[in-house]
């Protein structure tokens, strides 16, 4: 079962404060695009972000986190606008968390137990509920404070307590005890994922990426047709969806079968725990041969966006991916004077606007050239018994002539250099 964090620790979904604390890290204005972005994510959770507060520090105070005269400022804040959560841009300690609820006397959370609340009220496969619960029960282990004891009634294991073990040890090893088994179910579900990619080795994939309300799933519409839901919420999207997509060039001579994912948004200070319990959804990224990065370049700060997306890539090991920068939202610019000086940054690039249809086709186009460079034109004959092998082939690549002669079916093919290896003893000169 998932327990959406805001049960497990109470959390009233109502009046909230954010609060940023500044520190060398970022420059002041990044500082407070985060602090927007935090009051963003707070209301997409349910809340209604009263006021934002934010402190420069050359580094967090050990105790609150901000200073003993903001936290003051921030009592006032509370007590006037009686709201009942602070939620902090930066991680909290859980010492710092103790402090701060019995100084504020409200619930105290930050950025990554938010974006945890967020993703249990998102989750909808078995898979994506599995996910988020591992990430919240490791995000909370060292939070425990006796919230835990209801758990007993799921395990069956109290009665292993041993002599003079306090009620907060056995919760511990209670929820260590579910964050194994988690593990393991998520570990056979990767093994059957794996299992099931494996008949669709032979056709090249590309993966969407991008920040958190890019327009991924817009775009993945799109492009395939595809029903994906489609939202201006932040993380609206947890669960990957694979589509079979038919790419065409401008003038539709050639075609070409590819598989298309769309996947979780990334953003800023992404919990350590989110990326190690969705490597089986990222799983799609990291096996794609071209990755489709979404950018809104509509957004002020489209550009760290960017920078984020990068870092968080490297950090799954998908940073050498070839990719292809797709700026999305090109009809909200006031002028291309920006898109152009982009485009000549980024080579591999294409102006778009998904939920308009401009330059679609000059992305498939690109799509098409990109995968060219690990396909190649063969000239193959064909026994007549070797009809699974003709329909593989008219699936995941591009029959460019044809001829049903008495000795087989001759074909001019163009095919992954995976599948030329498989065809090789049917090569023939052309």
């Amino acid at each position: 079962m998932l327990y959406p964090l805001h049960e497990l620790i109470n959390i009233p979904r109502e009046r909230a404060i954010a609060i940023g604390v500044g520190n060398r890290t970022y420059s002041r204005e990044e500082s407070l695009e985060h602090l927007e972005e935090l009051a963003f994510l707070a209301e997409t959770a349910g809340a209604e972000v009263m006021c934002k507060i934010y402190q420069d520090r050359a580094k967090p105070d050990g105790a609150t986190a901000v200073g003993r005269g903001k936290l003051e400022e921030i009592k006032e804040m509370v007590q006037e606008d009686n709201i009942v959560l602070a939620i902090f841009d930066d991680e909290l300690t859980p010492a710092q968390t103790r402090n701060l609820s019995r100084e504020l006397e409200i619930k105290v959370i930050d950025r990554t137990g938010l974006i945890l609340d967020i993703f249990a009220s998102r989750a909808r496969t078995s898979e994506a509920r599995l996910q988020v619960e591992l990430a919240q029960l490791q995000y909370l282990l060292p939070r425990l404070s006796r919230m835990w004891t209801h758990l007993s009634k799921q395990f069956g294991g109290i009665g292993s307590k041993g002599p003079g073990e306090t009620q907060i040890e056995t919760d511990r090893r209670l929820v260590r005890d579910k964050i194994a088994f988690l593990k393991e179910k998520l570990a056979n579900v990767a093994v059957q994922k794996a299992e099931q990619r494996k008949g669709r080795d032979t056709m090249q994939r590309f993966a969407l990426v991008g920040y958190t309300n890019a327009g991924k799933s817009t775009l993945m519409n799109a492009i395939s047709g595809a029903e994906v839901l489609v939202e201006n919420k932040l993380f609206a999207t947890l669960d990957t969806t694979v589509r079979l997509v038919e790419l065409s060039n401008g003038d539709h001579t050639l075609h070409k079968n590819v598989l298309l994912s769309d996947t979780v948004g990334f953003i800023r200070k992404l919990p350590t725990e989110l990326v190690a319990s969705f490597r089986g959804t990222l799983a799609e990224t990291l096996e794609a041969d071209v990755l489709l990065h979404v950018v809104d370049v509509s957004h002020h700060q489209f550009r760290d966006q960017i920078r984020a997306v990068s870092e968080t890539l490297t950090a799954i090991g998908a940073g050498d991916k070839p990719v292809i920068m797709v700026f999305n939202k090109i009809d909200m610019l006031p002028d291309l004077d920006l898109l152009h000086a982009l485009q000549a940054d980024y080579p591999q690039s294409v102006g778009v606007s998904a939920q308009r249809g401009i330059n679609i086709s000059t992305l498939q186009e690109i799509m098409l050239e990109m995968g060219d460079a690990r396909h190649e034109v063969v000239h193959l004959l064909l026994p007549y018994s070797a009809m699974r092998e003709l329909a593989q082939i008219y699936r995941t690549g591009q029959v460019m002539e044809r001829r049903d002669g008495d000795d087989g079916i001759e074909l001019t093919a163009r095919i992954t250099t995976e599948e030329a290896g498989i065809f090789k003893d049917w090569v023939v000169a052309a």
